[in-house]
């Protein structure tokens, strides 16, 4: 699916991004932070990212000193979309893993296990590695983390407007907490900012892309709106011009309307500078305007003067 393929990329961009020990280790806090189960008893998650697995089984390896430490299940949905259960069967690993990063079930970090703040992008990384996807831009703007607790979907969203001035919108959908991005310029932001400045910059050129054709579209649909109303005033002008005719004669006009009503009823498809410059001497897109306006006001003298004398026969 695009969806999943663009998130895919995102992923796979950031983690060949993290290429030093530190990095990975606070991205690591990050996944398992926010991911699926954490506990004494539990330690899982689900992922359609190859990339985000074999990254999770190296670095649990390194840390616990096993690396068959993580049991790795695949499991193929409907859609053909591989799905990767991770899980961390031996009690002696999980404790580990928590005791390296000083976690507990809770999953409340304490501000002095928080990493410096030069590495808040790999920990915001790791979050949207564990929870996170993001729409393909062609069809719509839309960042989405998926939270395992509402404290945890508190923490995150202040830990994205304290440090990056970004703020992030909730809502519980299906008993579970959402996090999420709309604003196109803030995905963008973030992209860059967990280490996917290619999928960043994709999404830049398709905003812009769609920006044009929206300013595009709009210029056409005004020409069109301007010319459909020109095409009115004009059909008005042409039966104005014909009812003078056809009554009092257009000789009966002075020259100056004479001359702008024969340019209008042998040119319906010229706009008012198109009359005004066809004049000689030519006048201005007003003065053809105000020339026009007095012919409609004889024509309606006429109409009116022609209703009264049918009302009185």
């Amino acid at each position: 699916m695009e969806d999943v393929s663009f998130s895919y990329r995102a992923k796979e961009e950031i983690i060949s991004k993290i290429n030093s020990k530190p990095k990975a280790d606070v991205c690591m806090m990050g996944m398992l932070t926010y991911c699926n189960c954490l506990s004494d008893d539990e330690i899982s998650f689900l992922t359609e990212n190859k990339a985000v697995a074999d990254f999770f089984v190296l670095n649990t390896g390194r840390i616990t000193g096993n690396e068959n430490a993580v049991l790795v299940t695949e499991q193929k949905k409907r859609n053909g979309v591989v799905l990767y259960a991770l899980d961390i069967p031996e009690r002696e690993d999980r404790l580990t893993l928590l005791d390296y990063f000083r976690m507990d079930k809770s999953r409340r970090l304490e501000e002095a296990d928080l990493p410096k703040e030069k590495f808040y992008p790999q920990l915001v990384a790791g979050i949207f590695l564990a929870c996170g996807s993001v729409n393909n831009p062609e069809k719509k703007y839309h960042m989405e983390f998926v939270m395992p607790t509402l404290e945890l979907c508190n923490d995150f969203g202040m830990l994205l407007i304290d440090n990056y001035d970004i703020t992030p919108k909730h809502v519980e959908r299906k008993n579970a907490q959402i996090v999420y991005i709309k604003e196109s310029e803030n995905i963008i932001d973030m992209l860059t900012l967990m280490g996917a400045p290619m999928c960043s910059l994709e999404l830049m050129n398709v905003k812009m892309m769609k920006d044009m054709r929206n300013k595009i579209n709009r210029a056409v649909n005004c020409d069109n709106a301007n010319i459909e109303k020109s095409l009115k005033a004009a059909e008005k002008q042409i039966s104005d011009i014909e009812l003078i005719d056809e009554t009092v004669g257009l000789y009966s006009l002075p020259d100056n309307l004479q001359e702008i009503a024969e340019l209008r009823y042998n040119n319906p498809d010229y706009n008012l500078k198109d009359l005004g410059a066809a004049i000689d001497p030519p006048i201005s897109r007003s003065g053809a305007n105000h020339r026009l306006q007095k012919i409609a006001e004889i024509a309606d003298r006429i109409r009116v003067e022609k209703g009264l004398a049918l009302k009185e026969e």
